[in-house]
């Protein structure tokens, strides 16, 4: 984690260095109008700009993996334990039938073949 913050800091100095340098004034057009902005504010704002998008978004992603680790919490709670047997349904508490009888002509037994 602090190595984020040295890199921040780093890219904050040298966009601040670069905007120093930079101080003439530019156009900028904005589809219906056209203004004189100097260059070092349109380099911080637009710096400023593209943080507040990374922010925003990590805010987001930081929600959504919060939120999805609630509900996998949530879903371990219900699940069994390991070691204890599990239940069984009572739907299908009939025994098992044979799957043909004596009488069934489909299945033939090994000494009726040729």
């Amino acid at each position: 984690m602090q190595w984020m913050l040295i890199l921040g800091l780093i890219f904050a100095l040298i966009t601040a260095v670069f905007a120093v340098i930079n101080v003439n004034p530019v156009q900028v057009n904005l589809y219906f109008n056209v203004v004189q902005v100097p260059l070092i504010l349109l380099i911080i704002g637009c710096a400023l700009l593209g943080g507040l998008i990374v922010g925003f978004y990590g805010i987001y992603r930081q929600y959504r993996l919060q939120r999805e680790i609630k509900l996998l919490k949530a879903e371990l709670a219900q699940a069994p334990v390991a070691g204890t047997p599990l239940t069984t349904s009572s739907v299908d508490n009939d025994p098992l039938k044979p799957m043909y009888t004596d009488n069934d002509t489909t299945a033939t037994s090994f000494s009726n073949r040729k």
